[in-house]
């Protein structure tokens, strides 16, 4: 009996330790929702642009979620995974409270992919930073524009 309970608090702890690594891979969703909360119709405006949705549309899913920060992270998952927003809803639902990681892992979105990283690093709602600038930014390095690098090949 004794063994038991030293199984069972070593796994709680272990849970614990995982639960509490993943919480910080995603801490900035906390100031999003503070951002979110002080300007709601002009965050509810910035993800309707983002994800090109209908005002409607995104009331509903911050309704259905319970939050302005999940609703545009269950958007960012529907949009990473090709999945429809519906289906990632509903697996919010089924796996809230184990952790945005899980999620994504449910999705396809892979721990240690370049779209989970991307998604640890915080929100792209703010211009300039957006995943797919992002992208734009990276194609613009592999195919020799920018002076300094032109020239060193050919010296």
């Amino acid at each position: 009996m004794i063994k038991l309970k030293l199984i069972f608090i070593t796994l709680v702890i272990q849970f614990l330790v995982v639960v509490n690594a993943h919480a910080g891979d995603f801490a900035w969703l906390d100031k999003l929702s503070i951002e979110a909360r002080a300007d709601a119709s002009g965050f509810k405006a910035r993800i309707a642009a983002r994800f090109h949705i209908g005002d409607a549309k995104v009331s509903a899913i911050i309704r259905d979620v319970g939050g302005h920060a999940d609703a545009y992270m269950v958007l960012r998952l529907a949009e990473m995974s090709h999945l429809s927003i519906d289906t990632v809803i509903g697996r919010y639902h089924r796996n809230k409270g184990k952790g945005w990681g899980v999620l994504a892992k449910s999705l396809g979105i892979k721990p240690g992919s370049s779209e989970f990283h991307a998604l640890k690093r915080g929100h792209d709602l703010n211009g300039g930073g957006s995943a797919k600038n992002k992208k734009h930014k990276h194609k613009e390095k592999g195919n020799g524009k920018g002076g300094k690098d032109k020239g060193k090949g050919k010296n």
